[in-house]
């Protein structure tokens, strides 16, 4: 956020961080998808796409007040603008969601026994007693507190300007949450937006391809060998695994 003051230089910002286009399925790690690589200087071209929003859904983990905040937060941090949908159109609200009820939400696959030290070197990796779930439900408890606290409101009922002004708070640790660290639940807030804009369809974010799309990714194609040595543009729209196009 700190580098991404305005809906075009977030996307701006979003297209140089892109080096590889998750061609994603539930995986390990703190992120909750694993990446294939994107085709050879898809950043470089990004493709318009026309508007669009996201198909209805109620969520099923997340209460109605915590889902405004999600809501809210992806459309700041992948906003819709002239080259098209953000991230709240391309439904990765759902994805964050859908996330909730996998393995990954709870930690299944991950060493959670103590001790903790929040102090340690980061070489060591993660070191806090919270999974997915518990990051979400005390981050967003936390950072709606905040909001009511500085503004009297909660975070989805803010303007733009003061959404954007604390997402950077958090981003930048200056804002204090009493649960947990600020830094953790943005970084896994915007690591889960990014994962969902640039998933398969069938993970409940990306709808209507817009993210691969937004980088030239061909997706799940069977086969684009005869492209590889051309020198050129790869000009076939993107395919979902099961068979979605755009």
């Amino acid at each position: 956020m700190s580098e991404q003051k305005t809906g075009s230089t977030r996307r701006d910002f979003l297209l140089r961080t892109i080096s590889i286009a998750p061609a994603m399925a539930i995986g390990s790690g703190l992120g909750s998808l694993a990446v294939a690589p994107a085709a050879a200087s898809a950043a470089e071209t990004p493709q318009a796409t026309g508007p669009q929003q996201a198909r209805d859904y109620q969520p099923t983990w997340f209460t109605p007040e915590e889902f405004a905040f999600i809501r809210a937060a992806v459309a700041r941090l992948i906003p819709a603008d002239d080259r098209g949908p953000g991230a709240l159109e391309a439904g990765v609200p759902e994805y964050i969601d859908r996330q909730m009820n996998t393995p990954y939400a709870t930690g299944a696959n991950w060493y959670m026994q103590g001790p903790f030290h929040s102090d340690a070197d980061k070489a060591l990796g993660y070191q806090l007693p919270l999974v997915p779930r518990d990051i979400y439900r005390l981050g967003l408890a936390d950072a709606d507190a905040l909001a009511k606290q500085q503004h009297g409101k909660v975070f989805a009922q803010l303007n733009a300007e003061q959404q954007d002004a604390f997402l950077q708070a958090l981003e930048s640790g200056n804002a204090a949450l009493p649960q947990l660290p600020a830094k953790t639940f943005f970084s896994f807030l915007l690591q889960n937006t990014r994962e969902g804009f640039f998933s398969d369809p069938i993970h409940g974010g990306n709808q209507g391809l817009v993210g691969w799309k937004l980088i030239n990714f061909p997706g799940a194609r069977a086969d684009f060998m005869d492209w590889v040595e051309r020198g050129e543009r790869y000009t076939l729209p993107p395919v979902g695994i099961r068979g979605e196009r755009s």
